[in-house]
């Protein structure tokens, strides 16, 4: 009796797992370069909570929605922007009304050089720098924050020559980090620890200083009918994903 008793309890946890695993699925999940690092841990949450598997690109907010306008097969869009989102969905390779901020950015300019950077920075009037990176504003937000900030300034025009121009925010920090620029405008969620800045220096833009950087996610037309792709647009709304979120120094939408 106990025998078949134990045999029908560990035949019912089977086919409960493998039920489980049968339910889920994965999706394919275009994600702005800055926020590479929150969502790349709140796909593992996710996963864990849901079976589901998020596959994550980063990239180019703005490539990226030329790719899913050309057919590129993304269920699931995160934006540095909500422009893009907004764009998609008008045009129908975005399902109606999934489209939401999910986080607002800040912008930080900084250097790898402890000290180089003042907590208000100054720097950017008085000079002695040869090269400053910034996020191509043709493709990346947080380049047309960067541009309003200088502009804001009055320092665009004496310091667009010194420009070395990233395709995305990834690649701008990577300049600065290999030293190609002497300091850049780059995303606070790359280069924040424990709440602060984690190595060399730099100055938190202040949000008043440009226009809002807020961030949009859209579920698109390729993913309705795939239950990772709907639930991972839900999952990011989730207690356990804003926390991952503020924890990267992003505020989130009142």
């Amino acid at each position: 009796m106990f025998k078949n008793t134990t045999y029908s309890l560990c035949l019912s946890l089977l086919l409960l797992a493998l039920s489980q695993n049968s339910l889920a699925a994965t999706t394919l999940v275009a994600v702005a370069a800055n926020f590479s690092k929150p969502m790349t841990e709140i796909a593992a949450e996710f996963e864990k909570s849901t079976g589901h598997t998020a596959k994550l690109s980063f990239g180019s907010s703005g490539k990226f929605v030329s790719q899913i306008e050309n057919g590129g097969p993304f269920e699931v869009l995160l934006s540095a922007d909500e422009k893009g989102p907004e764009k998609l969905e008008k045009s129908g390779f975005g399902v109606p009304n999934t489209r939401f901020i999910y986080a607002l950015g800040k912008l930080v300019l900084w250097s790898t050089t402890p000290g180089y950077v003042d907590d208000q920075g100054k720097i950017l009037s008085t000079g002695g720098f040869k090269h400053i990176a910034i996020a191509d504003p043709k493709l990346a937000p947080y380049g047309v924050a960067a541009v309003e900030v200088l502009k804001k300034k009055g320092l665009f025009d004496k310091l667009q020559p010194l420009f070395v121009l990233g395709e995305n925010i990834a690649q701008t920090q990577q300049f600065v980090s290999t030293s190609n620029a002497d300091l850049g405008f780059v995303a606070l969620s790359q280069v924040i620890e424990n709440g602060k800045i984690g190595s060399g220096s730099g100055w938190i833009v202040p949000s008043s200083e440009h226009s809002p950087i807020q961030q949009g996610a859209i579920l698109l037309k390729n993913g309705a009918e795939n239950p990772a792709a709907v639930a991972l647009i839900n999952y990011l709304k989730s207690k356990p994903a804003i926390a991952i979120i503020e924890k990267y120094g992003y505020d989130l939408p009142k």
